[in-house]
């Protein structure tokens, strides 16, 4: 693939801002179609299908945000002149062609666009259904800033297959696929897994535990705790799973305590039955099926440990591998909770809620990697490329 000049990269970019800017109302009225088509009974889709001016900002503020930031491809890795002066350079590299696949929030559509074409490489976005006629009037934008700049428009390419022709597609490509990178729940991702014939980059569920330490500060675990379950229940980094330490002191009055200012913010509670002992009205975990599941709604569970141990070991069983976070004033048991826990993202007292790009220093995000190759966490402009290997001779041969 021919690798465009940062300058031209960036320009794209410039005219990407404008286009959107100058044509909010168009995008408003065909995001106002895609809500009165939508079923309002999935909530949380709804919630991530909804553009306003405000996420329109964010948009903007997406590319912005990777226009600014180092180009990543073409750059040295490392370079080793060899004893038979045969020099090795390690460079980075642009993945060629990446499909996306996701549901429902066409702002996706924005993020994983510009870092792919920021990173040199085509993108495939296979939105969902719901979001069509936003995403169609977005990616027609996007085409009218490559355009602008004497660029084909296949570098973003808007896929609007069904699932039988989605099937049919990622078993036999009709283009060249490097990488596919589904953005949704276990179903979507078993289903690429089960199809796809090139390498998948799984964006896992949260299901993400919190842990309440014997030492801790009781009334940041509770903001930190309110903060990580209801600010944004559609969001792959919301609470769903507590764990308290059954040492802590006044462990009877703290759960009630608990349990109430979850009450309070309208979270429905599922305990376990050391809990169910003192929160004797909430209903009663009797499927530990329910422990893996990502509710992406208010509600959470309630589950009561012995220690950090304990912990570490459900938290490990269940999760699903996206965050975790123990609320301690120890750090040594902090250090043991994050070195063990086997997430992609660990905190010390602080909520679930930073597994984000933007919060976390990154920028723009294509998704989170729950993977452990080629990169776990948020998958960031430096995270789209891969390597290649320079090798350069005088006429050398391998004895």
């Amino acid at each position: 693939m021919k690798l465009l000049s940062t300058e031209t990269k960036n320009n794209v970019l410039t005219s990407m801002i404008r286009v959107l800017d100058e044509n909010r109302l168009r995008l408003l009225e065909a995001n106002k179609i895609d809500l009165k088509l939508f079923n309002r009974e999935d909530q949380a889709m709804y919630d991530r299908l909804i553009i306003n001016n405000q996420k329109i900002n964010a948009m903007i503020q997406a590319i912005e945000s990777v226009r600014t930031q180092e180009d990543p491809v073409n750059k040295k890795i490392t370079e080793t002149i060899l004893e038979n002066d045969l020099k090795v350079v390690n460079k980075t590299s642009p993945f060629g062609v990446i499909m996306i696949i996701y549901e429902s929030r066409p702002d996706v559509t924005i993020e994983a666009a510009v870092l792919a074409f920021k990173a040199n490489n085509k993108i495939l976005l296979k939105g969902g259904k719901e979001a069509l006629h936003s995403n169609t009037v977005l990616v027609d934008f996007w085409h009218q800033a490559l355009l602008e700049n004497n660029l084909n428009t296949d570098y973003i390419q808007l896929l609007t297959m069904n699932r039988e022709e989605t099937q049919i597609f990622l078993k036999n490509p009709t283009q060249k696929l490097d990488l596919i990178v589904p953005r949704g729940g276990e179903k979507l991702i078993s289903f690429v897994k089960e199809h796809a014939q090139c390498s998948v980059l799984v964006s896992g569920r949260g299901n993400n535990f919190l842990y309440i330490d014997q030492n801790v500060d009781w009334q940041k675990s509770l903001n930190v705790i309110i903060n990580a379950k209801t600010d944004k229940i559609s969001a792959c980094n919301a609470l769903d799973k507590i764990l308290v330490n059954t040492q802590i002191p006044n462990y009877h009055q703290k759960l009630i305590e608990l349990k109430n200012i979850l009450k309070e913010n309208e979270v429905s509670i599922w305990v376990d039955r050391t809990s169910k002992e003192i929160l004797r009205e909430e209903t009663l975990i009797t499927n530990e099926s329910i422990w893996e599941e990502e509710f992406l709604a208010m509600k959470c569970c309630i589950g009561s440990v012995d220690s950090v141990t304990d912990a570490i070991q459900k938290i490990n069983q269940y999760s699903g591998g996206h965050s975790a976070t123990i609320m301690t004033t120890d750090d040594t048991t902090a250090s043991v909770f994050m070195e063990e826990i086997d997430c992609a993202a660990v905190y010390q007292n602080a909520s679930t809620r930073f597994t984000d790009g933007g919060q976390m220093g990154v920028g723009a995000e294509l998704a989170i990697s729950t993977d452990k190759l080629h990169h776990r966490g948020p998958l960031g402009l430096k995270e789209l490329v891969t390597n290649k290997y320079y090798v350069f001779g005088d006429g050398h041969i391998r004895n």
